[in-house]
Order: C-alpha cells, then sequence, then structure tokens
C-alpha cells in the first residue's frame, strides 16, 4: 500500500507564507538548494535523513503557486514512477506534470484523479549514498 509521505503548500508570496507558518506553527523553514522551494520540517525528524521521527508525521515544503499546482497536495510515496503514472492513467485519472529529477534525492510527478484533485507522486533513487 502506498503511503502518503510530503505535503506542499503553494504560495503567492513566500516570505509573508514562510513567516506565516513559523510563526503559527513554529515549522523550520528552510530554502532548497538551487530550486523556488522550501523546506518544512513539521515533527522531530533523523538529521540525516529528514524521515520524521514520530509514526505518521510527514514533513512538507512551500513553493510558488502555478496554474496547474493552485492548490495544497499531498504526495504518494511509490516504488516505481512510471509505472504508478500509468496506473494513475488507466485508472481514469491524467498526469498534469511529468516526471522530474531531484538530483540526489529521486523523481517526483502531479496528476489529477477522477475528482479533480492534484495529487504528487514520489519515487525515491535508492542508488543515491550507495
Amino acid at each position: 500500500m502506498a503511503a502518503i509521505v510530503h505535503f506542499e503548500i503553494p504560495t503567492d508570496d513566500k516570505d509573508r507564507a514562510n513567516t506565516f507558518y513559523e510563526s503559527a506553527f513554529g515549522w523550520n523553514l528552510s530554502p532548497m538548494q538551487g530550486m523556488d522551494y522550501t523546506i518544512a520540517i513539521t515533527a522531530p525528524s533523523d538529521e540525516q535523513t529528514g524521515t520524521p521521527k514520530e509514526p505518521g508525521a510527514i514533513n512538507g515544503a512551500l513553493f510558488p503557486r502555478t496554474d496547474a499546482l493552485k492548490t495544497p497536495v499531498l504526495t504518494i510515496d511509490v516504488d516505481n514512477i512510471d509505472a504508478a503514472l500509468a496506473q494513475v492513467e488507466s485508472a481514469g485519472g491524467s498526469v498534469v506534470q511529468a516526471k522530474d529529477a531531484v538530483p540526489t534525492m529521486g523523481w517526483y510527478a502531479y496528476f489529477k484523479d477522477t475528482e479533480g484533485n492534484v495529487l504528487g507522486v514520489w519515487q525515491t533513487d535508492t542508488s543515491a549514498g550507495t
């Protein structure tokens, strides 16, 4: 069973949004190098992997709002992103943004389900660090 492992919140004003989430919830926000993307640590996490230590907790990110990505996105962990996107389409969904890489970390894509919701899929690069 594929689990939800990440969330993303679109923003119109990165500084305003960062200030809000830091002030309102105490999240630790840090920009990701080379991307217009801010990592949000929301729970105590492993310092090496960033994985939350608490069962069921997830971390996320803030990113610039686009026409295709207007609302918060939940991301589902998959073993094979290409197969997952094919299964999404087979089940009646559609790909919103094709697979792209986060160097040394993995691959992501966005899809629309049969209800019009946009969600993400993530495949970890298991060769990283080996």
